[in-house]
């Protein structure tokens, strides 16, 4: 991945360069028009000005406005404010507004939403390709927590977004919904819900880069789980040695390692006297050179209840 731009940006240059089917490129138009679209009155003449921040999208639109409708838009370029100077690639559209506006269901004074234009999960996926396109964003997949959002100008839109990608989408979404100063967000928290997203909106070069850095961090995760619980065992082996150790130097004050009739035992008491940090897997190897015959772990751990008994009950 090209480490000069964001994450969120090296998806929206890969979704923004996809070849779509006609039907595709109307509900991916449909969506990038209506969260980044706008009426314009240019030469007296009334006009639709799609704007984006990325060449790449800017391009897209050009390209489903010349395969849907035959026409050849035209470019314009705006410093932002709001994006700190960065500059905005407007493409305007000044023929045929109001048929495709209606083409695109479409209508900037009142909520609509396009339920005719999305009828199967190829256009639901490019709806929301569009959707991302034009005000999304997703974390970088460094950073500790994985959050992907899509934005809308209105609750209702926001409702209608949400539902179109937990039930239409065909993946098993649960995204979630907040405000945000004077706007709306649809997000998504969970690592395989992003990058099932990823993979929804043919963001695949994304996704390969989004899973490798996930199941790196998922390895160092499990490699310090591993080393905490490697640690954690290591002061129990440590205790319960010690605490056999002083059981069996009592044992042996009062009634004498010698006075226990069984060998096995007699001899596991001064194995860990001698080895007070050996595990019990390691006791089992150095029992079973001593007697010439395997002895299992679990035989240990027998050995050793045997004699906690004998210790309790006060018995040679």
């Amino acid at each position: 991945m090209n480490e000069h731009i964001s994450f969120a940006q090296e998806v929206k240059e890969e979704v923004g360069k996809n070849l779509r089917s006609l039907k595709e490129e109307r509900a991916f138009l449909s969506s990038l028009a209506r969260e980044n679209g706008a009426y314009r009155l240019v030469n007296g003449r009334l006009s639709i000005s799609i704007h984006s921040e990325l060449a790449s999208t800017a391009k897209a639109v050009y390209r489903a406005m010349k395969n849907l409708y035959g026409l050849s838009p035209r470019f314009s370029y705006s410093r932002s404010t709001s994006l700190r100077g960065k500059t905005l690639f407007h493409v305007l559209v000044e023929e045929r507004v109001d048929e495709i506006l209606n083409d695109l269901e479409i209508d900037y004074f009142s909520p609509r939403f396009p339920n005719k234009i999305i009828q199967d999960k190829e256009e639901v996926a490019s709806y929301l390709s569009g959707s991302f396109l034009a005000g999304g964003s997703v974390n970088d997949p460094k950073r500790p927590n994985y959050h992907l959002e899509l934005k809308a100008d209105s609750e209702e839109y926001a409702k209608w977004l949400s539902s179109l990608l937990n039930k239409k989408a065909g993946y098993p979404f649960e995204s979630k919904i907040t405000a945000r100063r004077n706007q709306y967000v649809v997000y998504l928290k969970k690592a395989d819900q992003v990058s099932n997203f990823l993979i929804l909106i043919h963001a695949n070069k994304a996704c390969l880069h989004f899973e490798n850095i996930r199941i790196d961090r998922d390895f160092a995760n499990m490699d310090n789980r591993m080393l905490n619980l490697d640690a954690a065992n290591f002061r129990k082996t440590l205790e319960s040695g010690s605490r056999q150790v002083e059981r069996i130097k009592e044992f042996d004050r009062l009634y004498g390692i010698d006075t226990i009739n069984k060998e096995k035992l007699r001899l596991l008491l001064r194995l860990r006297l001698k080895n007070p940090e050996a595990t019990l897997n390691e006791l089992a190897e150095e029992l079973s050179l001593e007697l010439g015959e395997k002895v299992s772990r679990s035989n240990i751990n027998h050995l050793f209840r045997s004699f906690e008994k004998r210790w309790s009950d006060g018995e040679e």
